[in-house]
């Protein structure tokens, strides 16, 4: 199992330099080059039977994300496109050596993110090199959708068709959340919600349809590993917040990663052979590839409670949510943080 990234396209001019604005800009030209509408597919009947099911439940998807989840109703996902290759952007994360903090790149519209995204697999590797040579974690997540917010109608990518369909139609949720409440520099509160409204929304969809809930075996795996790795995200923060010298850190640093795979290997013992998340765990285990689990998953159990506070009431919980974009960063924290600590993990 690949760990689930998600980006939020750049939209907008961009304050960084004019060649990445360029390379944006053709990025988002060869997505428009490649769209077909959805409706003509499905009434081809060339298309692939297989690339048909899977259009029709895109299809099912969207309807219930406009008439019970109260998600955008827009062109969003009413196109497909074939990029031809497995992914459509490569997301660079990079911290220092004793932070947990993400460096930002910073863009009219959407504010401040924790990462910068390439339509190009090389130039998000010649980025990583850059980024390393500085003394920085570096990590590149491949990702297999994204949004605009709203900016262009998002089409359905052939890479988001490689999952199986819970988590295609959790997918579209995410995404289209992010067109609903969109806090510009807050990576952390956009994505946990984004997060939050996909799979309740999946559990939805899968309920109006008479079928049962999403795999729970699944989805508590899911839920021990993004544990493990938050409770290992606490450690490092509360040791780089000691006074340390930096070799004595360095080493610290290193038996704190090394109890992460260890503890991993335990958990893994109790999975029946499971192994889904052995992927995450090959190769270098540093700062920037704690971030992505983090951003995604730092306030979901949060926006659950708000969800229960709010009656269960799509409406009435977007409300509630985008009334916090106007709070300062603090306050949204202090929120957030006093949500979290009522729910037992």
């Amino acid at each position: 199992m690949r760990l689930r990234l998600f980006g939020v396209l750049l939209v907008g001019m961009t304050t960084l330099s004019g060649c990445y604005l360029s390379h944006v800009t053709a990025g988002q030209l060869e997505l428009v080059s490649r769209r077909q509408p959805i409706s003509a597919l499905l009434a081809d009947p060339a298309t692939d039977e297989k690339l048909r099911r899977q259009l029709e439940l895109v299809r099912q998807a969207r309807a219930f994300s406009v008439n019970t989840l109260r998600l955008p109703d827009n062109a969003s996902y009413s196109e497909y496109a074939d990029l031809g290759r497995p992914f459509v952007v490569w997301n660079v994360f990079a911290a220092k050596e004793f932070s947990l903090e993400p460096e930002t790149s910073c863009f009219l519209f959407v504010g401040c993110l924790a990462y910068r995204g390439y339509f190009e697999e090389e130039l998000a590797q010649r980025r990583a090199r850059e980024l390393a040579a500085r003394g920085l974690d570096v990590h590149i997540g491949a990702v297999a959708a994204y949004s605009t917010l709203g900016w262009f109608d998002d089409p359905v990518l052939n890479s988001m068709l490689r999952w199986d369909d819970d988590r295609l139609v959790e997918t579209l949720f995410h995404e289209l959340a992010h067109q609903q409440v969109f806090i510009p520099g807050d990576t952390e509160f956009n994505e946990s919600f984004a997060t939050f409204v996909g799979a309740e929304g999946l559990r939805q969809f899968r309920a109006a349809r008479r079928e049962p809930p999403p795999d729970r075996l699944r989805t508590e795996r899911e839920r021990q590993f993004q544990v493990l790795v938050l409770d290992m995200r606490a450690r490092l923060e509360a040791l780089y917040a000691t006074p340390l010298e930096a070799d004595a850190m360095r080493t610290a640093k290193r038996q704190e990663f090394e109890r992460l795979r260890a503890d991993y290997r335990k958990l893994r013992a109790s999975w029946s052979g499971y192994t889904g998340y052995d992927g995450w765990f090959m190769g270098e285990l540093n700062n920037a590839k704690l971030l992505p689990v983090g951003l995604y998953h730092q306030w979901v159990l949060a926006f659950a409670r708000l969800f229960r506070q709010s009656g269960r009431d799509w409406q009435r919980f977007y409300e509630i949510t985008a009334a916090w974009a106007t709070l300062e960063p603090a306050e949204r924290s202090k929120r957030l943080k006093a949500l979290n600590s009522g729910i037992q993990r």
